[in-house]
């Protein structure tokens, strides 16, 4: 399976040049960031995908859909694979609110307030990642579904910290690569 860290947030702009919150919740794609998205898209293209799941973030939500125009796939939303919530960029956006922007996604699942009130531990990290890594063991699809998520959650399963618009595939057991990273 793969992961994609999001392409470039307007938070993430503003966050590399100052290291200081800007303080913009539940941001957008800047032009790099839809570029990167689109660069992965293509890297992952020849891959056989049949599943894109996403984190419910707009950041998410955006490079996933570019990938879904590009690869002709629907989206999948699982929270599970959402940030930390170390910064006001994890607040997320309501459920009710994400249906109206993105009307042909499935949002029933997901509950008003999905992102949590304060940001997870490395312990609390851990465990979601152990939930979703169980879950995989169980999966039948493992090279068919890339999961778009975020900084946190693929480092917190994988040890690797990449930046935007990095694809990582994952196999079965603890041995995870970098496939695709954007030019810097």
């Amino acid at each position: 399976m793969y992961l994609l860290r999001h392409g470039q947030s307007e938070f993430n702009v503003h966050f590399a040049a100052t290291r200081i919150d800007p303080g913009i919740e539940d941001p957008a794609l800047t032009e790099i960031g839809r570029d990167q998205a689109r660069a992965a898209a293509e890297a992952l293209s020849a891959r056989g995908l049949t599943r894109i799941v996403a984190s419910p973030y707009r950041r998410t939500l955006e490079t996933a859909s570019v990938l879904a125009e590009q690869l002709g796939l629907p989206v999948e939303i699982d929270s599970l694979v959402r940030e930390r919530c170390w910064f006001v960029c994890d607040v997320g956006t309501p459920a009710s609110l994400l249906r109206t922007q993105w009307p042909t996604l499935d949002f029933d699942r997901l509950g008003e307030r999905w992102w949590p009130a304060q940001g997870e531990s490395e312990a609390q990290l851990a465990a979601r990642c152990g939930v979703f890594a169980s879950r995989l063991h169980r999966a039948t699809d493992w090279g068919e579904t890339v999961y778009v998520s975020h900084w946190g959650f693929i480092r917190g399963l994988t040890g690797l910290a990449v930046g935007n618009g990095t694809v990582v595939e994952l196999r079965p057991g603890p041995d995870a690569s970098v496939v695709h990273a954007p030019e810097p």
